[in-house]
């Protein structure tokens, strides 16, 4: 029996049963029956790990393995017809792969980690130019215009836990509050999140929050602990705080009534950082390394960006935009579950680069050569030890 390909290999990790379902939800085969929404993804999935860049170059490299194409469940490619479906077929389908594939993960993620620390951050796929303007512009913001990613990340197993993408316009607070809070859990993020109401919440279900004041807050000081001598010039105050503006403006009403930590952290040749919490029992030191992890969502973002291709589009509308990006998350995610039905210690890159370089090899053939190669060896050791014991 004929071996699969590295390629089926991989995919076959994909939910199949919840993108089938993706795909009745939005109709997602309606306009496009010669070329099915699987067979969509399998082309873009191929594009993000072969690096083909333009819808010519994955037809040509797709179409050159059409003796595998029967196994993967797709067929020959035309450019003409992937550029068509890019722009027509609901990104959403892509979008709820995605999710399906994060659920798949949490299971595992909540057995090894009990300790679950979630960092909160959006990233912005910046798109200027023809094609992009006539979308992207008339929801520039200052710096940039594009679209933005908007990500919960679990720290402790490297796996994004939840996503959302929109118009860069829009606030990170605002993409944010549909995350459901999960209890026990700590969340991390920045000031761009800055809502007492929404802290109320995250605190309101039982899980730990740490993050920034600004400058301008108004509080009353109900407590100041005991600096630890250990961390002495580095923690410069750690206190008890409450909120005292019952109503910061706009209408809006605070319902944080609880108290906060305030905790000011020297740095060095700069302002210091004042970190909130609402994590009354841990220590100082603790809660401010809490905040230094938030950085580890950043490197996520880069890692996508650098090893996966979201900067150069095959295609400039915004549905092909999101299509493509929603493909690189796919990719990752499966690469990352992957990596957790195995052992060994490679990192995801080292993975995506064997995966690209024996991306139709056939399953099976490697370790088969490599068998054959230690009984030679086995063999050749065994012969000369024979020769050994004639000489003895």
């Amino acid at each position: 029996m004929q071996s699969i390909s590295r390629f089926h290999q991989f995919l076959k990790l994909l939910p199949r049963g919840a993108f089938d379902k993706a795909v009745e939800r939005y109709d997602a085969d309606r306009y496009c029956k010669s070329f099915d929404s699987w067979g969509h993804l399998v082309a873009m999935v191929y594009a993000q790990v072969s690096k083909s860049s333009s819808l010519r170059d994955i037809a040509t490299g797709f179409n050159a393995q059409s003796n595998h194409h029967y196994h993967l469940g797709a067929g020959r490619l035309t450019h003409s017809t992937l550029g068509d479906a890019n722009k027509r077929r609901d990104w959403r389908v892509f979008g709820d792969t995605a999710r399906a594939l994060m659920n798949m993960l949490k299971p595992k993620v909540r057995r090894e980690y009990s300790d679950l620390l979630f960092l909160i951050d959006s990233t912005t796929v910046s798109l200027k130019g023809r094609g992009f303007d006539e979308w992207a512009a008339p929801t520039k913001v200052r710096s940039t215009q594009g679209l933005k990613l908007h990500m919960v990340y679990e720290h402790g197993s490297a796996t994004p836990w939840w996503q959302s993408m929109t118009a860069t316009n829009v606030n990170d607070l605002t993409a944010a509050l549909p995350v459901p809070i999960e209890r026990d859990a700590t969340y991390v993020f920045d000031k761009g999140y800055y809502d007492f109401n929404w802290w109320h919440d995250i605190d309101a279900e039982g899980a730990r929050f740490v993050t920034r004041f600004k400058m301008n807050v108004k509080l009353e000081v109900v407590a100041e602990r005991e600096i630890v001598e250990a961390d002495e010039g580095v923690i410069l105050k750690d206190q008890v705080v409450r909120l005292t503006n019952r109503r910061p403006g706009g209408g809006r009403y605070n319902r944080y009534v609880e108290p906060l930590r305030r905790i000011e952290v020297h740095r060095p040749g700069d302002t210091p950082l004042v970190f909130a919490s609402n994590d009354l029992n841990a220590p100082a030191a603790e809660i401010a390394a809490l905040y230094k992890e938030r950085w580890a969502v950043e490197l996520f973002f880069k890692w996508i960006k650098q090893n996966l291709n979201i900067k150069k589009f095959c295609a400039r509308t915004e549905n092909a935009v999101r299509i493509q990006v929603m493909t690189a998350l796919i990719t990752y995610l499966l690469l990352v579950l992957e990596q957790a039905g195995k052992q060994g210690e490679s990192s995801l890159r080292t993975r995506l680069n064997e995966l690209t370089a024996t991306l139709f090899e056939r399953v099976g053939r490697r370790e088969k050569t490599t068998e054959s190669r230690r009984r030679r060896t086995e063999l050749r050791a065994f012969k000369a030890g024979q020769m050994d014991l004639a000489f003895a």
